[in-house]
């Protein structure tokens, strides 16, 4: 092995055994991991075609040929379940980029300038909190109707001000740090600035606040969707799934419970993988805990 990468290895090595000493970040990776490994499978293959009907074996309990069974239009319920998680992935994805896309900027912003026009993005990100994701799905519906680009946005519209309060509040103290003032000393301009000494620092809180957010916005999709204004017929989505179980809860139970620890799983994953960056980025918890 050359000694540069004989180095590198040995850099690593401390975050690498701190990573596989937090059992929350390790539990939490595990099941993230199988979460995304489900989506893209069923990108590539699921034991039946997710939207296939077969009438003559609807509502079929778990079998060799059905682990999952089947549901009241004798679609397979592991097919959709693997399409539904890439579905659920996809919406959460594209709206947790919405709101670090926007929202970062609008607090680094806040941050650099202050005066008028941090307060005048404050009032405005108090606004849009104002507007939980449901009712704004509920506002975008009425206007463009359901589906799963009126969710994504709802969902990403949501979390503009949640990372802007974050940046905005963790740049604030960054900005009074002596190597900013050395580099507004050397004449750095602000954006200079928060390119390369603000947003590098703060990376790990994003990371964290983003792998939260993504939990939430899973859970926000698979509300919208049990409610009718999120992923539409006959792609499958979680809370949908759930939606089609309620009428069905003591003829085939399993429709709701398969789905229903999909969600759980998948919530408590992200949870707990955010939980453990946040003791691996910040040693100040670990030695707390």
């Amino acid at each position: 092995m050359r000694p540069e990468a004989m180095g590198r290895w040995a850099a690593l090595r401390p975050a690498l055994a701190r990573a596989l000493g937090s059992r929350s970040l390790v539990i939490g990776g595990a099941i993230t991991g199988a979460l995304v490994a489900s989506a893209l499978l069923s990108l590539l293959w699921t034991p039946y075609s997710a939207t296939a009907m077969d009438i003559a074996h609807r509502l079929a309990p778990p079998t060799w040929a059905h682990p999952f069974g089947t549901d009241r239009f004798g679609r397979d319920v592991l097919s959709m379940i693997l399409v539904g998680a890439g579905n659920s992935l996809l919406v959460a994805l594209v709206a947790v980029g919405i709101g670090i896309g926007i929202g970062t900027p609008l607090g680094a912003m806040a941050a650099a300038r202050r005066g008028w026009v941090d307060e005048a993005l404050m009032r405005f990100n108090d606004f849009v909190f104002a507007f939980p994701a449901l009712l704004s799905a509920v506002m975008i519906t009425a206007l463009a109707g359901p589906g799963a680009v009126n969710a994504i946005i709802a969902i990403g519209i949501f979390n503009i001000p949640v990372f802007a309060r974050l940046t905005r509040g963790a740049a604030l103290g960054l900005w009074r740090r002596e190597f900013v003032l050395a580099a507004r000393v050397a004449a750095k301009g602000p954006l200079a600035i928060q390119v390369e000494h603000i947003l590098p620092n703060i990376a790990g809180l994003l990371i964290v606040q983003g792998t939260i957010q993504f939990a939430l916005a899973i859970l926000a999709e698979a509300g919208l969707s049990y409610l009718g204004l999120g992923t539409q017929p006959p792609q499958p989505s979680w809370g949908k799934m759930l939606n089609d179980a309620q009428t069905l809860i003591y003829d085939a139970p399993g429709l709701a419970i398969f789905p229903g620890i999909a969600i759980t799983l998948s919530v408590l994953g992200l949870n707990l993988l955010g939980d453990g960056l946040r003791d691996l980025l910040d040693p100040r918890l670990r030695r707390a805990r």
